[in-house]
């Protein structure tokens, strides 16, 4: 019954009471609405009708109601993921739950609770996620609140290759230690491959909050809280990908290019399946079985041997196609093949962190294999190796202009080593060995730290070089089919006008209809001094500033490595030239940008 039909009936509330509770439920979650209809009932059944609810109410006051809260600092969906899981797993077995997004959590609340689980990945540097900066700072801050009654868990999401692994999980483990709160559990720190141990880390940790959360509701004889909902999520994931069909594939860098990229157009008809601009396609990809046999030949096997993969015995053959990463090296794999095959180099490498970092990110497994050869067993080299994943790409597309497809802009990696060609997994999946009718398994990943501004007038600022005009795609397809009225700039680099100019024609389109307002282009090999994007924004440092101050937004996608950190530092000299700020207070005015969200990146 609805709280405002409340007055029509016989009720034993007078109208001020009534007021007073449509004003509370007003500010409340349907969580929180659950759970105080779970409070009061179980005054009712308890208390007695002559005991005042005040009286009930400060009975239970003294300490944090028990629940668990969940929340997630996720830059790409991964962390969410984990986090959407344990949620349901949690409701499951009786827990009352609550998921939260970091950048809707007050840090406050912390003093609130009784459990809590963080689950963090890391972003660029040892950064926190977008979604995070906020948390981030305050738990670092003097405002931070002393938690001695909470009692937490952190799960930290990171890839090995990187030097800061899984910073962002272990910053947070040390903030709340330094204020007082007991881990209930080990923080575990997980790679790429996270998607075992982390449901075993999540099944240890829900045991122990449900053993802890009994024990303090009957020492307290505290009213049971009522178990959470699970959020609504499609049929579609990562675990249970669309089987979705390739409609096209075409190259649109020119002849000459030495760059091959690819538009990428596939069919989600009767998939159900939805997106908004700014979120990413998950793509399961099988790698190249002639690379897969290389391997096998290096190493000394036949493919024939079997080996067991999710309690299923396969041929390795068919394992290292479709089963395990056998593109991308890793520093793992590198130190355990040193030692297996008693490789000098690789032994040397393997003592230098950053080194075998770098070696590691531009080798492919086959040529860590070819450093020296050794014989192994099955076992040892699907040992070596981490599991399959998906790749993610930023869609190209928006929804209400394609209608059922889904479009991507894919750089095919390609190299020389040596007298041999080497391909990425996934490019190279989606360019030369699929034909176009043929199946392709999929999935939507959501970004909500990367999304266009609710306020249809606000301008956007968009800076992607290469590949990373993809979202921008999707962005103004999106902005022309809502009749936006806002400003929109963007910022393209690539190497050469007449081979690299991706969605050329389409650009001219929207320029010349006045949907793109302003397009700045940078082609780095047109002239003898290189020219790119950040040069761009700083030759318009004034304008740049103007669009600031009238509330514009910013994009950025592509590199993480230099493009996007020399964005930053063009946007950090914009500020402090026209803004007349020092470089700290420049810093800071960015900072607050991306807390504010209308700073966004999507880097890789």
């Amino acid at each position: 019954m609805l709280l405002k039909e409340l007055s029509a009936l016989a009720s034993p509330l007078n109208d001020q009471q009534i007021g007073q509770l449509q004003q509370a439920a007003s500010e409340l979650s349907p969580q929180q609405l659950a759970w105080v209809s779970g409070y009061f009932w179980g005054i009712s059944q308890t208390s007695g009708a002559t005991q005042p609810i005040n009286q009930a109410a400060a009975a239970v006051s003294s300490q944090p109601a028990g629940k668990l809260s969940i929340i997630f600092a996720s830059q790409t969906g991964n962390a969410k993921g984990v986090a959407e899981a344990l949620k349901e797993e949690a409701a499951a077995v009786g827990i009352a739950v609550e998921l939260f997004d970091a950048s809707d959590y007050k840090g406050k609340n912390l003093a609130k609770e009784t459990h809590v689980i963080i689950v963090a990945s890391t972003n660029g540097e040892g950064e926190a996620p977008d979604n995070a900066i906020e948390l981030h700072e305050f738990l670092q801050s003097k405002k931070a609140p002393k938690l001695d009654n909470l009692h937490y868990g952190v799960i930290g999401l990171g890839d090995s290759s990187y030097e800061f692994f899984c910073q962002t999980g272990k910053d947070f483990d040390a903030f709340l230690s330094k204020q007082g709160a007991t881990p209930f559990i080990e923080r575990v720190d997980l790679d790429v491959d996270y998607e075992a141990p982390a449901a075993e880390w999540r099944k240890q940790a829900l045991d122990k909050v449900k053993e802890a959360l009994a024990s303090e509701a009957q020492s307290a004889q505290v009213v049971q809280l009522p178990v959470g909902q699970a959020a609504h999520t499609s049929q579609y994931s990562k675990q249970n990908p669309y089987t979705a069909t390739l409609l096209t594939s075409q190259k649109i860098t020119g002849r000459d290019s030495g760059k091959d990229v690819r538009h990428i157009e596939i069919d989600l008809d009767g998939s159900g399946l939805t997106y908004q601009p700014g979120d990413a396609l998950g793509v399961w990809f099988e790698n190249s079985p002639e690379l897969a046999s290389a391997i096998l030949k290096q190493v000394g096997l036949t493919g024939d041997e079997a080996v067991e993969v999710d309690g299923d015995s396969i041929s390795l053959q068919k394992a290292l196609v479709e089963k395990y990463e056998i593109t991308s090296a890793n520093p793992q794999l590198v130190t355990q093949y040193a030692e297996l095959s008693g490789s000098k180099k690789l032994e040397k490498l393997a003592t230098d962190k950053d080194k075998l970092r770098q070696y590691s990110g531009n080798t492919q497994v086959i040529d860590v294999l070819s450093e020296k050869k050794a014989k192994l067993t099955a076992e040892q080299l699907v040992g070596l190796l981490r599991r399959l994943t998906p790749r993610l790409y930023s869609i190209a597309s928006s929804q209400s202009e394609v209608d059922e497809e889904v479009h991507l802009t894919v750089g095919v990696v390609e190299y020389q080593q040596g007298d041999e060609t080497r391909f990425g997994g996934a490019s190279s999946f989606l360019s030369h060995r699929l034909e176009e009718g043929d199946d392709v398994k999929v999935f939507v990943e959501h970004n909500n730290n990367f999304k266009l501004p609710q306020d249809d007038n606000a301008p956007v600022i968009m800076i992607g070089p290469g590949t990373g005009i993809a979202p921008f795609r999707s962005f103004v397809q999106e902005r022309d089919n809502r009749d936006a009225e806002g400003k929109n700039w963007l910022f393209f680099g690539d190497r050469t006008f007449t081979q690299d100019f991706l969605y050329q024609v389409e650009w001219q389109k929207y320029l010349k209809s006045g949907i793109v307002n302003q397009l700045d282009v940078a082609f780095s090999r047109d002239q003898q001094e290189k020219v790119y994007v950040q040069h761009r924004i700083l030759e318009h440092a004034a304008q740049v500033w103007q669009w600031l101050q009238d509330g514009a937004y910013i994009y950025v996608c592509g590199d993480a490595t230099r493009m996007a950190k020399d964005v930053h530092e063009a946007l950090i000299c914009v500020v402090e030239q026209h803004g007349k700020k020092t470089r700290e207070e420049a810093e800071q005015f960015v900072n607050e940008l991306r807390k504010a969200k209308r700073y966004q990146r999507d880097v890789y």
